[in-house]
């Protein structure tokens, strides 16, 4: 018999179970141009971080009042704390060192951490970010991790003998901050794995080191893979075990519905539906449709929509604006159904 999650219990109790199709986003939004003054007078000493934290939780404050006025089901925090989502981390686990800039894509860069020891973790990372989020809306807020597959993709290694071995040891920590943030009252926890569809060879280390993380858990756990090779990645990775896999398919034109025709989708899954890539604002009909080809492949009370990606490289307004109409759109094709 397949477990219930504490997700499952919640869309139970608060009547999400309806008709589906429930609304969130997968985890960035962009910076207002506050934050990005403050991020760099904070770097030049300029400003207290009290001062830069105090404007981070105002905009994340922003961001949750936004989502609660469109009526989003399930909310994220919106990122305002963090630049990379690995070296977010990285600045924070004893073993790992923040190294010189490399280029993620495009004009993109980020400072690349560097394995230098045995990695451990001594506090929580997320948790008051979590608790923080959580207290300004009566909807459930997302936990956010990044995966230990991308932690160690993303970074250099000094130390281990084994690639596996760093996996390993990060997926321990990662655990550990997971039921944190369960202990605290998270329902929904995401362990974003973008770098899990790019390397086809090291999939079963995606697999072992996601069932070190989630095995302990209750809650709804959630991954995030993007810009991989998916029709190749596709059906090994329903193995990860998670309760959701997040996957883009608004900007692959929604191509990866074609295996689900051969290999039906067993998992719930995350519906990306808007480019994140692109200044183009989809319509919601647009939206619309493509949310109905995919219920030709997926019922409804087994799909979150949600934009490709974060939408951290996008203005406030394209953000705003796509995912206004990713709830008008759902508004839609709900009252179809």
């Amino acid at each position: 018999m397949q477990r219930q999650t504490e997700g499952e219990r919640f869309m139970t109790a608060n009547a999400m179970q309806g008709p589906g199709l429930w609304t969130t986003s997968v985890g960035s939004f962009p910076k207002p141009d506050y934050i990005k003054k403050a991020r760099s007078r904070f770097a030049r000493k300029e400003i207290s971080r009290e001062e830069l934290l105090d404007l981070e939780r105002q905009a994340t404050k922003e961001w949750i009042e936004f989502q609660d006025s469109i009526d989003i089901d399930l909310a994220v925090d919106g990122e305002m704390y963090r630049g990379d989502m690995v070296a977010f981390f990285a600045e924070e686990l004893p073993g790992l060192e923040i190294g010189g800039l490399v280029r993620s894509y495009g004009n993109r860069y980020y400072r690349k951490p560097i394995a230098t020891g045995p990695v451990g973790r001594d506090h929580a990372v997320t948790v008051d970010w979590w608790r923080y989020a959580q207290s300004l809306t009566d909807k459930p807020v997302k936990g956010m991790l990044t995966g230990p597959y991308t932690i160690c993709d993303w970074s250099f290694n000094e130390h281990y003998s084994t690639r596996r071995d760093l996996v390993l040891d990060l997926a321990k920590v990662i655990r550990d901050e997971a039921l944190d943030l369960e202990r605290a009252g998270a329902k929904f926890i995401q362990i974003d794995e973008p770098a899990a569809s790019t390397r086809m060879d090291e999939l079963d280390l995606v697999i072992e080191s996601m069932a070190v993380v989630t095995e302990p858990l209750s809650a709804h756990t959630i991954t995030h893979i993007c810009y991989g090779d998916f029709h190749n990645a596709y059906p090994k990775m329903l193995d990860i075990p998670v309760d959701q896999i997040d996957l883009e398919f608004a900007n692959s034109d929604y191509s990866l519905l074609e295996e689900f025709s051969d290999h039906p989708f067993t998992k719930y899954i995350g519906f990306g539906v808007v480019d994140v890539h692109s200044h183009h604002e989809e319509t919601v009909e647009e939206i619309a449709e493509g949310i109905r080809r995919g219920l030709k492949h997926i019922p409804a009370d087994r799909i979150f929509v949600d934009p490709d990606c974060g939408l951290k490289t996008r203005t406030v307004e394209e953000a705003k604006t796509k995912l206004t109409n990713i709830k008008k759109a759902v508004d839609v094709v709900r009252a179809e159904l």
